[in-house]
This record gives C-alpha cells, structure tokens and sequence, in this order.
C-alpha cells in the first residue's frame, strides 16, 4: 500500500498532491540549506499557527455575528485519535532492524578484507566519494536526489524508447572496452 502510494506520486498520478508533497520536501530542503533546523521548525511552526489562529479567531467572530453555534473548528480533527499503534511501530522497527544488521554485516566484510576484489570496489567508491563530498555538501545531493526521484520517472515513461536505445549502445560500448 505504501509502495503504491510512492508510486503513485513519483509518476504524478495525482497532480496536486504530488505538488504538495514535492513542493514542500523542496522548500524545506532549500529552508535548510539557507537557515538552520532549527530555525526551520521554528518558522515552519509558526506559520502554522498563524493560520490557525487566525482562522479559528475569524470563525469565532462569524459566530458571533451570526449569532449561531457551531463550536471550534477544529473540533474534528481534535476527536481524532493520532496515536501510533505499537504494531506499527513493531513492523518498521524489525524491518529497519533487518537492514541495519545486514549494513553492518557488509560493512565489516569490507573493512575487515573477506574478499580483496570487493574490499578495493568500496575503496574505489570511497575514493570518487571524496570528490562528489569535495563538489557538493549533503543537503544539495538530497536536493538533486529529489528532483531526480519526481522527475526522472515522468521522463523515462515518455521518453522510454530512446532512452532504452541509448542505454543498450552505452552498455554495448562499456561491455566492449572492457572486453579489450
């Protein structure tokens, strides 16, 4: 259901909400990179509330000028419960716990040299990360990342013919150099 979803606003399927949801992650990612988290969450919040209170402020006024009861305007979202169920939380923990363990067994299969041809890969990869480190700092990487996760998708569904032609002569060539 999750997965769908994701799907589902990587490929646009529901223009405003995947406006919504890539605009926000967008904004916040460049709020972030210009003012500390701090401050973020600090603005972020109130801006919140002042919507808020400027709305139930104005619907308490229309009451009164009207005369009628209609009560706090929030009262639905008050009476919801929004509690995380302990088997959620259970699910994702054992899931994320999988992952983590399986990283750590990784990582000390690289580091401790169980098989030299892998531990030099990584070496390698280390190495071309210190320059994509030295070009970019983390947060214009998650930037990039997300452009590229709402974009590409839309592109390679319109444009999948000629991106797979031209993915197989790259291919073709790198298989050939590497056969010389």
């Amino acid at each position: 259901d999750l997965i769908l979803d994701m799907v589902d606003l990587l490929y646009w399927r529901d223009l405003q909400r995947t406006g919504v949801v890539f605009g926000a992650s967008l904004f916040l990612l460049l709020s972030l990179s210009v003012c500390s988290i701090i401050s973020v969450i600090s603005y972020v919040a109130l801006a919140l509330l002042s919507v808020t209170i400027s709305f139930r402020i104005y619907k308490g006024i229309l009451q009164a000028v009207q005369k009628s009861e209609d009560g706090h305007p929030f009262k639905m979202y008050l009476d919801q419960d929004i509690g995380i169920s302990s088997e959620l939380v259970h699910k994702y923990s054992d899931t994320t716990l999988v992952h983590i363990n399986c990283v750590i067994k990784e990582l000390r299969r690289l580091f401790l040299v169980e098989d030299l041809v892998d531990s030099l890969k990584f070496a390698v990869l280390m190495w071309i990360l210190t320059y994509v480190g030295a070009l970019f700092n983390g947060l214009t990487l998650l930037i990039l990342g997300l452009i590229g996760a709402f974009s590409w998708p839309v592109i390679y569904e319109k444009h999948q013919a000629q991106i797979d032609h031209y993915y197989g002569l790259v291919n073709k060539q790198i298989k050939d150099v590497l056969g010389k």
